[in-house]
């Protein structure tokens, strides 16, 4: 059981498919988690499916949704860092690796969850990944919580190996699609399940599992 996980990432919506089963399962086991969300998302390239967004109102739009996520999972404490979306690659790393150090230092996380840097797809991922790697790899070895990365870039095994940890989510699946379906700007059925509805089975097979590589610190 862990005492408290400080999940680092950038997106609204990024904590539903990979993280929110392992998520709930922990707060179900009385662990504390703090999700630090850098971005609102507002640069999203989907307004809803039919729209009902527009690039004004998205940013609160998709505020509203990681909250009702938060709570879907039971996450205790949000906290929005008001980075800009599509630009965490560009932003002072300074700036943005003290934001994270003062997070780490305030909660004294057991563990820490993020993108694996370079293996995330979108370069938001991969700059926050790389953020948090630089600033608790410059802690004190003893004093480092873990850090567990998501990773799913094309081939991503073939330079990371397999996962060393690996969930079963199974019982937390309503926790887990009430996570995705409360970000229904970006995923409607079309987009999410294509043209058919997921029976439970199915569900369970794309959903039921989720993986994580635990960073190798030097």
């Amino acid at each position: 059981m862990e005492r408290h996980i400080l999940v680092i990432l950038p997106h609204p919506d990024d904590e539903a498919f990979g993280i929110s089963g392992t998520l709930a399962k922990h707060i179900h086991n009385g662990t504390q988690v703090t999700y630090a969300c850098l971005t609102l998302g507002e640069m999203g390239r989907n307004m809803g499916i039919p729209p009902f967004a527009s690039r004004v109102t998205l940013p609160e739009i998709r505020k509203k949704e990681l909250e009702e996520s938060c709570r879907a999972i039971g996450i205790q404490d949000l906290r929005l860092l008001g980075f800009h979306d599509k630009t965490i690659e560009f932003e002072d790393q300074d700036q943005l690796d003290s934001q994270i150090e003062a997070l780490v230092k305030e909660l004294n996380p057991s563990l820490v969850i993020t993108f694996y840097p370079d293996y995330s797809v979108h370069p938001d991922h991969d700059a926050t990944g790389a953020a948090v790697i630089r600033t608790i790899g410059r802690m004190p070895k003893d004093q480092r919580p873990f850090v567990h990365c998501v990773a799913f870039s094309n081939n991503h095994e073939q330079f990371i190996g397999k996962p060393v940890v690996i969930n079963d989510v199974k019982d937390y699946l309503q926790q887990k699609m009430d996570s995705i379906s409360a970000h229904r700007s970006q995923f409607q059925a079309a987009e999410l399940l294509g043209s058919k509805k997921l029976n439970d089975k199915e569900i369970q097979e794309r959903f039921g599992t989720e993986r994580f590589w635990i960073y190798p610190f030097a």
